[in-house]
């Protein structure tokens, strides 16, 4: 049975002593598997096996070895192929070399060591792009849509297919929403699912870069451009070459920059700070706010011609207290992670604790929700989250109830509840407070539509 995981080297030699040396010297590694061919005939019978690296002797009779190397080229170009030559002919060595031979070993006293030294290093190679290739296999994986974002809510399902569609062109992604909705994550998923995947994805926070200095992060400068520019540096447009550049907050980005960057994107080229050569560059734009820009535009805070380049394809990402029990898939999650990168117990919600996640509006949104799991996960002695648990910004869960259509008795529990919260489950307090009477609180709770911290 063949050991496919082995690195295979084939020896084509009419020399039997010189190939059988070879062989038996290449043979010592216990990770290679070498064999040796007389005859180009047999060489080529065997191709299908695909090696990773072929010696060919150059000098073989009736048979031309630089047509060898073409057909070995033809056949596979990622097979490497190393000249083993009695001649030490420059021009030769150079042709074969721009034919594509990997190297080319003159056949003295130091043949075997050099060889062994090139394949060496070559197995060096295919080691470290199996490894780039995994871990650009785990990056792809892990930005994969249904992993990355953890819900089946309707608002979130519009947003995965939104996401697929960037995903498959290059067109301009907008992407709309709150602070901590997980907009930076959108725009990784988009490009590491896309056929630029294996370029850069370079992300800038346009708010939380100083004024005076956006302007060098983004196009680059040149030596002495200011005091400290003791070198040149490139910009973040040139990092991403051929990749994604994703600007994060792009509605705080300076009115007189944005022209700038208008340029930037019409003209796919951009002038260092203190240079005056243009730099051709071509990289994928995604931008992200939590602003609404047409409203930016009608303020005159935002320009309009940036905002029609920018607009392209917009994806709104709905907040966290919109996606109904998203919320529960998602702390759950967060409690598997916190637990397997700690080493501890999975812990589960109550429903109590469920409950209070329900009703709570999370202004933070996701990353919110993350850091409430966790610190609840640390405050947590038993295997269960009970609600005193869970560490909510009271202040904060004043609803907006107004803003979403309800019915008068969803409007009542969710009021109820607050006050509740509020005074620390003081039914008699609060039914002072609302007017209403303490009974009606009391079977509230026992119905489970309140629930008392």
């Amino acid at each position: 049975m063949k050991n496919r995981s082995a690195f295979r080297i084939y020896i084509l030699e009419d020399d039997v002593w010189y190939g059988s040396m070879l062989q038996h010297y290449l043979s010592l590694n216990p990770d290679y598997e070498v064999k040796r061919f007389e005859t180009p005939s047999a060489f080529f019978s065997n191709l299908h096996d695909v090696p990773q690296v072929v010696t060919l002797d150059y000098s073989l009779p009736d048979y031309d070895g630089t047509e060898v190397l073409r057909k070995i080229r033809e056949y596979n170009s990622n097979i490497r192929v190393i000249i083993i030559s009695g001649q030490e002919d420059v021009a030769t060595a150079i042709n074969l070399l721009k034919l594509g031979a990997w190297d080319y070993i003159v056949k003295d006293d130091e043949t075997k060591d050099r060889l062994w030294n090139t394949i060496q290093h070559l197995q060096e190679i295919d080691g470290l792009k199996q490894e780039v290739e995994q871990l650009r296999s785990e990056v792809k994986r892990k930005y994969d849509f249904s992993k990355m974002m953890i819900g089946n809510s309707e608002p979130i399902k519009k947003v995965f297919t939104m996401m697929e569609k960037a995903a498959q062109t290059n067109i301009t992604v907008s992407i709309y929403g709150e602070t901590g909705s997980g907009k930076e994550m959108v725009a990784k998923a988009i490009h590491y699912n896309s056929d630029k995947a294996k370029k850069p994805f370079v992300a800038v926070n346009v708010a939380a870069i100083p004024k005076d200095l956006i302007e060098s992060e983004l196009f680059g400068h040149e030596k002495g451009a200011f005091t400290g520019a003791v070198t040149r540096r490139i910009g973040k447009f040139e990092e991403a070459e051929g990749g994604t550049l994703f600007l994060d907050e792009i509605g705080e980005l300076d009115i007189n920059l944005q022209a700038k960057i208008l340029r930037v994107l019409q003209e796919k080229e951009v002038v260092r700070v203190g240079g005056n050569q243009t730099v051709p560059v071509n990289a994928r734009i995604v931008v992200a706010t939590h602003r609404n820009l047409l409203e930016e535009v009608q303020n005159k805070t935002f320009r309009e011609d940036l905002y029609y380049r920018l607009f392209g394809l917009p994806i709104h990402l709905p907040p966290l207290r919109e996606r109904g029990n998203d919320i529960l898939l998602l702390a759950i999650h967060f409690i598997d992670l916190f637990c397997k990168d700690n080493k501890i117990e999975k812990k589960i919600l109550s429903e109590e604790a469920q409950h209070k996640l329900l009703s709570y509006r999370f202004p933070g949104n996701v990353r919110e929700l993350r850091s409430i799991i966790d610190l609840a996960i640390v405050m947590s002695d038993e295997e269960v989250i009970e609600p005193r648990h869970l560490s909510l910004n009271a202040t904060t869960n004043v609803p907006d109830i107004l803003a979403e259509s309800k019915s008068l008795k969803e409007y009542t529990n969710i009021i109820v509840q607050h006050y509740l919260d509020k005074h620390q489950g003081d039914v008699m307090k609060v039914a002072r407070l609302l007017d209403i009477g303490k009974s009606t609180i009391y079977r509230m709770i026992q119905s489970k539509e309140l629930i008392i911290n």
